[in-house]
């Protein structure tokens, strides 16, 4: 990670750690470093979560971005996969999404696509930053009728929604479904989309007020939505979070269908009709183990990444796979949308639901979720990478290794954004992997102090 971008954009707490000093610089780099090797005036989508700093810090890098001749498109609010479809669209240079993600209201984040809609390189993050510290004010400036200019889009959740829609050859009618929004950025765009599609929709957390954003709602808090599906006898709950690139649902008994699940319900889906390319599957290294056994017994290959959307697209591109994801619920369908997308990802499973005639419980039987224990580490941030230079941590782990070989998984590894080795542990027996994880983690905690 560098000095501003980590593992997904530049992210901190609005108006301190992101302040708009920051933004308008990142503005400024971003355009320079996107647009120089273009010989028209550069093009650049806008948009934002409903989060309260967006506003502010929109203005910042808008201003940023106009300082070297760079045109500003203004999305509003749209999900962040929004963006990326738009700038392929709309045949843009470059988009930004101003988003904190499924974090609280304070936080905020800015980040880029390029002009093919997917995430910039770690190599041309690195060259923003170092315009960015090193030569920011010696940028030139254009003045005059070559400063840069900004109008607003008034159609971008319209296109995006109608995009979306389009991703399925049936209606949904008959389908009860209720989706939480999160109180964010797909708050309009998918009442457009199930209207659209003539599904029967109760719509909770769908009223933002820029500071309800991901409170006590949207995937990463289910719990309204469990009570809800129940309540109203609905077939399905679908959650997404802030900048709506994840989705996650509930089945009609209010048990949570994970990104894992959900995978495995489009995957063989896809596999079936004969769409899933090289009948493979990107997941990640925190895929629970019963998706692999999932995979093993239907003839599907797995490709495993490290944690993070943007590896699993990484790879996806490299070996020309076409459906991927995290079991938080980035789903990537290559073939549709260059970056997870829960709107896409929820449309999809409701297609897959329907024409199979068959409750989403049923459907997610295929995969049996192994018990699944996180402990975490808290241990100094300079030290998390070095667990391994210890023998006797090593030694555990293999020991641990052997005790859950074939009936179970062990997996250590770093936090990339705060000072913690996460121990992971799947297992059959709750109990001794529970017993197992929390052993390790103050053995590393103990080792590294």
């Amino acid at each position: 990670m560098g000095v501003f971008f980590g593992t997904d954009g530049v992210r901190g707490v609005a108006n301190t750690e992101l302040s708009c000093e920051t933004a308008f610089k990142l503005g400024k780099a971003g355009a320079y470093v996107l647009a120089k090797e273009n010989k028209h005036k550069a093009k650049i989508l806008v948009g934002r979560d409903t989060r309260i700093s967006g506003s502010m810090l929109e203005a910042a890098l808008t201003a940023g971005i106009c300082s070297v001749g760079a045109e500003v498109i203004s999305l509003g609010v749209i999900p962040t996969p929004g963006v990326a479809y738009l700038v392929r669209k709309y045949g843009a240079d470059a988009g930004v999404v101003i988003s904190a993600s499924h974090n609280p209201v304070e936080d905020n984040g800015i980040k880029f696509f390029n002009g093919d809609g997917f995430k910039l390189s770690d190599e041309i993050e690195a060259e923003i930053e170092d315009v960015m510290i090193n030569s920011i004010d010696t940028l030139p400036l254009p003045i005059g009728v070559e400063v840069g200019k900004t109008q607003v889009c008034e159609s971008s959740v319209k296109d995006y929604a109608e995009f979306i829609a389009a991703q399925t050859d049936i209606d949904l009618k008959g389908l009860k479904i209720v989706v939480d929004c999160a109180n964010g950025a797909t708050y309009k765009a998918a009442r457009l989309v199930f209207e659209a599609l003539k599904a029967d929709v109760k719509f909770i957390s769908a009223d933002p007020d820029g500071t309800n954003i991901n409170a006590n709602c949207g995937s990463t808090h289910l719990e309204n939505l469990k009570a809800k599906v129940v309540e109203t006898g609905a077939d399905i709950g679908v959650a997404f979070d802030g900048d709506g690139d994840r989705c996650l649902c509930v089945d009609e008994n209010g048990e949570v269908v994970d990104g894992d699940m959900i995978m495995a319900i489009i995957g063989k889906d896809f596999k079936d009709k004969g769409l899933l390319k090289d009948n493979t599957i990107t997941a990640t290294v925190m895929s629970n183990l019963g998706f692999m056994i999932m995979a093993k017994n239907n003839g599907i290959k797995v490709a495993v990444t490290d944690v993070g959307d943007r590896y699993v697209i990484e790879e996806m591109l490299k070996n020309n796979h076409n459906l991927g994801g995290e079991q938080s619920g980035h789903i990537i369908i290559l073939d549709k949308n260059t970056t997870g997308d829960g709107l896409l990802t929820a449309v999809t499973l409701l297609t897959v639901m329907k024409k199979a005639g068959k409750p989403v419980s049923e459907l997610k039987s295929i995969m049996e979720v192994l018990p699944q224990v996180l402990v975490n580490a808290r241990v100094d941030n300079k030290k998390k990478h070095e667990y391994n230079n210890y023998e006797v941590i090593r030694k555990a782990i293999a020991e641990l290794e052997a005790k859950f070989e074939g009936e179970g998984r062990v997996l250590i590894r770093p936090s990339g954004t705060e000072p913690l080795v996460r121990v992971m542990i799947e297992g059959r027996d709750i109990e001794l992997i529970e017993k197992e994880a929390n052993k390790l983690a103050d053995l590393i905690v103990e080792t590294l102090k």
